[in-house]
């Protein structure tokens, strides 16, 4: 409807100029006015619906301004359109005087534009709501009666008993009751290892379950979920002002109230004081106050968060509010989540470590990535991929057992495999030797170890992490070029908060990581916190929590304290 309104306000406004004062004194060039009309009456006849129809949504917002006794926008380009508008009417039927049709229609494309400018921008955020709740699934299945059916969501109620079978989104938060799986979190917290839920266990609605099949107890349906608090707040934001446009409302009003006092003064002084007539009394009073409208104002805001935020769109950058665009000019301080903002976000294997006796690295890849394609370990397709890029050769696995909190065991190609977790190792009486130290080594990097034994003898190691995004080298550079201090919040272990010189680009463009290493700071700077979950702009303060948080990804966060909350 808006864009409506700009088209057939600008399709008018370049009528009038065709036939207005200004192009004929740009081109010398006259036009006929059609129907043997006057040019002040067809001026009248494409002023008026331009007037009406493009400045209507400005009346409305006018009408129930002055009804709270507010002087915004609305009411001074309302009042520089009527007044205008009322003045060229008398000039045009009643006395002799200068029109104002083209000025008034040119004042409202102005406005219109801005208007349309960010209409467009919350339709754009309205996208992100939808695409938000698309996160749910449209059905559950639910247990009633104890007979599995499937329900719409939004008809799931508080205690039900929910079915969540392989590879099925959770319609709604919960508690697991019965079963056992891995849920894809990365959605809600950013980590990209599935974590485990057992009996007791929370399940958060939008998240994905990877491998088992469970159920459980509903606790909070509609709009009481995570997903939709978080859309809540999403349209929380729409509706915010950024600091610049709050003060442009401040400016229409001292604009709206002075347009009204020297409007009359301008008439007072030219009809009292220099002894004008009447018409030019009026003529000057009216070209204050149409002057006086702001509309460069009105579309200047507007147009730069429309432009900024759409440019921050196209490099995968989006603006909670417009208040949080405002503050991104003044960044001090930039602290970025590790994982899926500085990593990939998926694991992958990063490093292999063959015995060299029994089995080459090669030899070791093939064979464990063989075992792990008929298991349901969430890192069982990291081995798999590396191996298949690798171009290794998978064999099927024969007399396939799975060691639960352990791992598994198979025959492949007649070669007994054993792979898992040390307890796996130890409980077959599998002598590492040196391998122990190197696992050590890679699990104080913040790596998971994947232990491996071939016909009862050691086979050697493959570690898994999150791989560094190969562009983190460069933005880190970018950000500190532009003098600001860039730092890493990861819960994660001292060993891979220190990145290792194969994966960063130096210490000097590494970032500084937070955890006991960040200097205190005295003054307050502003500060962005960018990464899956959350975003600040604050002072760098913080309220620690008493215990570290240890390596897993379902492990409790620190406590942190933001103040002035901004997400970007």
């Amino acid at each position: 409807m808006g864009e409506g309104r700009l088209i057939v306000t600008f399709v008018l406004l370049v009528a009038i100029y065709l036939y207005g004062p200004m192009f004929m004194k740009m081109t010398g060039v006259t036009l006929s006015v059609p129907f043997g009309l006057s040019k002040n009456v067809w001026l009248f006849l494409l002023a008026t619906p331009a007037v009406f129809y493009g400045g209507w949504v400005f009346y409305i917002g006018a009408w129930r301004a002055l009804k709270h006794g507010i002087f915004n926008m609305p009411v001074l380009v309302s009042l520089s359109v009527i007044a205008g508008y009322s003045f060229s009417v008398g000039a045009t039927f009643f006395f002799k005087a200068q029109v104002f049709y083209e000025a008034l229609a040119m004042l409202l494309v102005f406005i219109l534009v801005g208007h349309w400018l960010e209409m467009r921008a919350r339709s754009g955020a309205s996208k992100a709501v939808k695409a938000l709740l698309n996160l749910a699934p449209p059905k559950a299945t639910v247990i009633r009666n104890g007979q599995p059916l499937e329900v719409p969501t939004p008809e799931v109620l508080m205690n039900d008993i929910v079915l969540i079978r392989p590879g099925d989104k959770i319609p709604v938060d919960g508690e697991v009751t019965e079963g056992e799986s891995n849920v894809d979190e990365s959605m809600i917290t950013g980590e990209s290892m599935p974590v485990n839920k057992a009996a007791g266990g929370k399940v958060t609605g939008a998240t994905i379950n990877k491998t088992g099949t469970f159920q459980f107890r509903a606790t909070k349906v509609g709009a009481d979920t995570a997903l939709a608090q978080i859309v809540k707040l999403v349209q929380a934001a729409q509706n915010s002002k950024a600091p610049s446009q709050r003060f442009a409302d401040v400016a229409a009003q001292v604009l709206t109230i002075s347009a009204i006092v020297f409007g009359f003064t301008t008439f007072a002084v030219w009809y009292w004081l220099a002894g004008a007539t009447l018409v030019f009394a009026m003529l000057a009073a009216i070209t204050v106050v149409v002057i006086a409208c702001p509309d460069a104002l009105g579309l200047a805001t507007p147009m730069a968060i429309m432009v900024a935020s759409g440019k921050g769109a196209r490099h995968g950058i989006l603006f909670k509010d417009a208040t949080a665009l405002e503050e991104a000019g003044r960044l001090q301080a930039v602290i970025f989540d590790k994982t899926g903002t500085l990593t990939v976000g998926q694991p992958q294997v990063v490093e292999i470590v063959a015995e060299g006796g029994s089995v080459t690295d090669k030899e070791l890849l093939r064979l464990v990535a063989s075992l792990e394609q008929s298991s349901e370990h969430p890192l069982a397709q990291a081995v798999i991929d590396k191996a298949k890029a690798d171009g290794a050769a998978l064999s099927a696995p024969t007399q396939f057992i799975a060691i639960p909190g352990k791992g598994a065991s198979a025959s492949v190609d007649g070669r007994k495999v054993l792979v898992g977790n040390r307890g796996l190792m130890d409980d077959n009486r599998i002598v590492l030797d040196g391998l122990s130290e190197r696992a050590k080594a890679l699990e104080q990097m913040g790596k998971t170890v994947i232990y491996s034994a071939v016909d009862g003898s050691p086979g050697g190691l493959i570690a898994i992490s999150d791989s560094v995004r190969p562009n983190a080298k460069q933005a880190i550079q970018q950000l500190t070029s532009l003098g600001i201090e860039v730092a890493m919040l990861t819960g994660d272990n001292q060993g891979l908060r220190i990145w290792s010189p194969k994966n960063s680009a130096s210490r000097r463009s590494s970032p500084k990581y937070s955890r006991g290493r960040r200097r205190r700071r005295s003054k307050r700077c502003k500060l962005a916190a960018c990464g899956s979950a959350w975003s600040a702009t604050a002072s760098m303060t913080r309220r620690r929590s008493p215990k570290p948080r240890s390596a897993s990804p379902s492990a409790a966060a620190p406590t942190w304290r933001w103040r002035r909350p901004m997400w970007c």
